[in-house]
């Protein structure tokens, strides 16, 4: 999506172990209007989908997860990293690697807020390594639920997550995937559309 993609080589930086920050309009600041703006490009591509539920994992999906499932009219989940005292006891659950932590988390979601049958489109900001879609798949089918897709803001396309999602037959739309990034040069280059 040319507009994402504009903005991310406007104000996007590129940090040591290869990593993109676009943490000033989608991950730590947001802008609304850009994301609502994303939001609803996800309902466009996805307008062919019955989608019973959104599905993310903390913290940075949340903000275009919650617009996604605006779009929608559907109820969002968020996948949380760490049981608190209000989450009960029945869960669903699945370790994830974070390369950008560099850890691992079990996340879970209460049995109360996923169920056999619901078509779920899990939402992220971001693809790499795939970690976290792959435990957000293993959540749904641990439910009894269906992956109708996964919607993605920024996918690393020369990392192998984008296509071993791909591979094991989930859909999934990228908003703007990065062919390679240049520290040095501080450039980003795009797959095109």
């Amino acid at each position: 999506m040319q507009l994402l993609e504009d903005r991310i080589r406007r104000d996007g930086k590129i940090a040591p172990g290869d990593v993109l920050r676009v943490d000033s309009f989608i991950n730590h600041q947001m802008d609304i209007q850009l994301m609502s703006r994303l939001a609803e490009e996800f309902r466009r591509r996805f307008a062919d989908t019955p989608v019973d539920k959104v599905l993310t994992i903390e913290a940075s999906g949340i903000a275009i997860a919650a617009l996604v499932a605006q779009q929608f009219g559907v109820p969002l989940v968020f996948a949380k990293k760490s049981k608190t005292s209000n989450i009960p006891d029945t869960v669903y659950s699945c370790p994830v690697r974070s390369y950008t932590h560099g850890n691992v988390n079990t996340i879970l979601v209460s049995r109360d807020y996923l169920h056999a049958g619901e078509r779920v489109l899990l939402i992220d900001d971001f693809l790499a390594h795939g970690e976290a879609l792959r435990g957000l798949i293993d959540v749904v089918e641990q439910a009894g639920g269906t992956v109708v897709g996964a919607g993605i803001l920024v996918e690393k396309a020369y990392q192998p997550g984008g296509a071993d999602i791909r591979a094991r037959g989930v859909r999934v739309e990228s908003l703007a995937r990065v062919a390679s990034m240049d520290a040095d040069a501080g450039t980003v280059e795009f797959i095109p559309d």
